[in-house]
């Protein structure tokens, strides 16, 4: 049985959040949303949940990072081409988003990042279904 993954990432302003990664192409689950949390869906096992930064706070002990100054981690999604790697980094930065790192290119993998607007970084990135040649060195 496949586990779920639920990544919680705190938000300054979630209807801003929510507007930005719909414009990514994501959906949210209304069964888990309200003023203070939005549940986006990557797939049907890997799910995104946007609390507002008040509500994050209450469940842990630290403190918040700040991720326009500090990295607290990269997420990475995967698109179906190269091309939708370039195009969802373009709908990224015209969103809201700011660039981050620039493309990575390895013939058989191609990626490119983004920051969403509280900061946190995204990575983009198309494998070619062929799969990792026996010679490749990342």
């Amino acid at each position: 049985m496949a586990k779920q993954l639920f990544l919680n990432l705190p938000v300054k302003d979630l209807n801003k959040t929510v507007e930005f990664f719909a414009a990514l192409g994501f959906s949210f689950n209304p069964d888990y949303t309200d003023e203070n949390a939005t549940c986006m869906i990557v797939n049907d096992d890997a799910y995104v949940m946007l609390l507002v930064e008040g509500y994050f706070k209450t469940f842990t002990s630290k403190a918040i990072a700040d991720a326009t100054g500090s990295t607290e981690a990269i997420m990475a999604f995967s698109v179906d081409s190269r091309d939708a790697v370039d195009e969802t980094i373009r709908t990224a930065l015209t969103s809201g988003g700011t660039p981050s790192q620039e493309a990575q290119d390895y013939g058989f993998m191609y990626s490119h990042s983004f920051q969403d607007p509280d900061g946190h970084l995204w990575e983009v990135m198309w494998m070619d279904p062929a799969g990792l040649p026996a010679d490749a060195a990342l």
